[in-house]
């Protein structure tokens, strides 16, 4: 991981409903644990990464977007970004976790209007950074990241879109098959899935945001440093992003 943690215009670090956690917390939560998620399909599968305590996960219908993401450059797994690798006036990092209804829905409803109208403008650049809620979500980002930095957000946008298809009780199966359209083969999947540096390193992305930059809900979003917690509209962007890039 690179030391780097929250770009800006000035490269300094930063000073609706949705879910909400505290900073102390890590993937291990205190919170009812969901009987599936301890299933033995789950315990052989991803053993590695469903630990004591895990939230509840909320499931929202979202009807299926065309891939908008594309991979400008990546300098590391925490600086994989959309938009020009040159100095933008506006970088926005989005802290969000794979099985939160509402990053799905900034993810297909709001995120192709934002890059159309500012990231292929040149305008933004656009970062995600992972924060797990789960198990099940980190597992999600371990695919992606398993998937290679062409793939990271086509597939992140993908499952976003088909979120409701395996975020369910038996969400091997899905989320199996959706790997697959990726390139992944069952082999591949499990050992990418079981992959404990892997998870360490999605771990370390989330620990970071919770303990030195004050993440405690998903999706939050840094734009040029400012926190602003929960899904925002194209709206609310516009009004944020509109005094950033004056002249």
């Amino acid at each position: 991981m690179t030391a780097i943690d929250v770009p800006t215009t000035g490269e300094a670090p930063p000073p609706a409903e949705h879910h909400t956690i505290h900073a102390d917390e890590r993937i291990s939560h205190r919170g009812p644990m969901r009987r599936w998620l301890m299933s033995p399909e789950i315990g052989a599968l991803i053993g590695a990464i469903i630990v004591s305590g895990l939230l509840q996960l909320s499931v929202v219908t979202l009807p299926f977007a065309q891939p908008v993401f594309e991979v400008a450059t990546h300098l590391s797994w925490e600086w994989l970004l959309i938009g020009a690798l040159a100095l933008t006036p506006v970088t926005i990092i989005e802290y969000a976790s794979m099985t939160c209804p509402h990053c799905a829905a900034f993810a297909v409803q709001t995120f192709p209007k934002l890059k159309e109208k500012y990231i292929d403008t040149g305008k933004v650049k656009y970062i995600m950074r992972e924060y797990p809620l789960d198990g099940l979500a980190a597992a999600a980002f371990m695919l992606a990241r398993c998937a290679g930095p062409d793939k990271y957000y086509p597939l992140i946008e993908t499952l976003f879109a088909q979120q409701q298809k395996w975020a369910v009780k038996e969400p091997i199966p899905p989320l199996l098959a959706i790997a697959k359209q990726a390139g992944f083969t069952q082999q591949t999947f499990e050992t990418c899935i079981n992959d404990k540096a892997q998870l360490a390193k999605v771990q370390q992305v989330r620990d970071r945001g919770s303990q030195k930059f004050k993440v405690e809900a998903t999706p939050t979003f840094y734009i040029n440093g400012e926190r602003h917690s929960g899904s925002l509209s194209i709206e609310e962007f516009d009004k944020l992003i509109a005094p950033l890039i004056k002249s």
